[in-house]
């Protein structure tokens, strides 16, 4: 009998994309797959575009758009993401309700709440972990910690934090919503909890990048007194390529092998002209080529979720920056076609928010890693990937005001023109082979997920 499953991922390009690689990868294999999509509260023009898109390269999978809760709960309710997510769970019932036959229900991390919807139906009900395995092994194991401790997170402050299942970090590596101390963060170790009553979890990485942690996730460690669900490394699930060549290429195309810096901060990166500028003096002054995607700033007024004009480079970078380095590098407007750039040739280093994305699709390309972080989970995927994996180097500063003009350019020179820097390249050329051969027949990737189909 042919398999059915439904993917639900949550608000956001970002949880989107790994989701829509997951539902490729489910079709591959013979298995009718749907996305259950939640509209975000305010129209985004990129959402809806990703969704459009995503619809339109991938025939085999199914795209539904579930309606939207009834205006009269959506006014009554509180206006964050965990809430909205809940009133989402009457739609998606009755969606599920309405197909003939679900065979797993696989969540976001942040649709934890909709296990209750799975359960209602007797559908087994899995997470998709589009972070990674080690920041997956603190996440689960730190409700646990919390209820021993006598005092927050943040109040720890930049001590030295030590758990069972990663290497020690400072408290504030941990993401911004946890050291809050609020309700949002109460919610968000609630989700940990959630995600450990799973029937399994569904990760993008591969095994030999992140062994240490699949180990201590397998063995119990990260969440005392309890089973941990069964995980599945079924990664690099990260995007192809397109088919239009971006006029970055181009440029790309006249320059070295292993060449340029590529620096690209994800969707949500942005950073002020201030900051703009630190960078591009960085820039010239190390000699080294660049292709660099500026975003605006982010105004006053809007949220990290509103649309960005596009920039003004004459007004945000230094008064003929532009001119002066046209021949060392080139900067692009808001976007470039990040996993095409990374893959190309020339490019030899990538200056990187440490989303896990972005992460996957670096070292998927055999690339040292300039970790500047921003948010979310970025800093701990940071300790992660120069601490244990040791595929790349911190930006000093990141965790201050700005990041000054002379990092910029020493990194920069360090990683492109340096022995630290080319053994760094070595080690990000091996996890590339162990990547390929994680996807590969016979691989612990595919085969991992071939164990997943048959539990199901």
């Amino acid at each position: 009998m042919d398999k059915t499953v439904v993917l639900y991922p949550s608000l956001g390009v970002g949880h989107l994309t790994p989701m829509v690689q997951l539902a490729k990868l489910f079709a591959r294999h013979g298995v009718a797959v749907t996305v259950a999509l939640v509209e975000p509260q305010v129209e985004s023009p990129s959402f809806s575009a990703a969704v459009a898109r995503a619809a339109a390269t991938n025939p085999s999978v199914t795209f539904h758009v579930l309606p939207p809760p009834p205006p009269a709960a959506a006014e009554e309710a509180p206006r964050g993401r965990f809430d909205y997510l809940r009133l989402m769970d009457a739609p998606l019932r009755d969606f599920l309700r309405s197909l003939p036959a679900v065979h797993a229900l696989v969540l976001d991390m942040f649709c934890a709440g909709s296990l209750d919807v799975a359960a209602d139906l007797g559908i087994p009900a899995y997470f998709f972990f589009a972070s990674g395995a080690s920041f997956l092994a603190v996440f689960l194991n730190l409700p646990s910690v919390a209820a021993s401790m006598d005092r927050s997170f943040a109040e720890l402050g930049d001590a030295l934090f030590r758990l069972p299942v990663a290497p020690p970090f400072k408290a504030t590596d941990l993401p911004q919503v946890i050291l809050d101390n609020d309700e949002a963060s109460k919610a968000t170790l609630r989700m940990a909890e959630r995600i450990a009553e799973s029937s399994g979890i569904l990760i993008n990485t591969f095994e030999p990048l992140e062994a240490r942690a699949v180990r201590d996730l397998r063995d119990g460690l990260c969440i005392p007194g309890r089973p941990t669900p069964p995980v599945y490394c079924i990664g690099p699930l990260v995007t192809e390529g397109g088919d239009k060549k971006h006029e970055c290429l181009e440029w790309l195309d006249t320059q070295p092998d292993n060449s340029v810096t590529f620096l690209s901060f994800g969707s949500q990166g942005t950073f002020s002209k201030k900051q703009l500028e630190e960078i591009a003096v960085g820039l010239e002054r190390s000699g080294q080529r660049f292709l660099w995607v500026v975003r605006s700033p982010l105004g006053d007024e809007q949220s990290s979720g509103d649309p960005l004009p596009e920039p003004d480079l004459d007004a945000l970078l230094p008064e003929g920056f532009l001119e002066r380095t046209k021949h060392q590098g080139l900067v692009v407007r808001s976007w470039a076609p990040q996993v095409e750039v990374l893959g190309h040739r020339a490019t030899g280093a990538f200056m990187t928010h440490c989303g896990w994305n972005s992460t996957l699709e670096g070292i998927t390309a055999g690339l040292p890693l300039l970790c500047w972080p921003l948010y979310a989970e970025q800093r701990l995927n940071k300790v992660f990937i120069v601490e244990e994996m040791k595929l790349g180097v911190v930006l000093r500063g990141y965790d201050e005001e700005v990041v000054k003009d002379e990092e910029v350019e020493a990194k920069v020179r360090w990683v492109m023109d340096s022995e630290g820097g080319r053994a760094l390249r070595e080690r990000a050329m091996a996890q590339k082979s162990k990547a390929v051969q994680a996807l590969s027949g016979g691989g612990s990737s595919q085969a991992a997920f071939v164990e997943f189909l048959k539990n199901l």
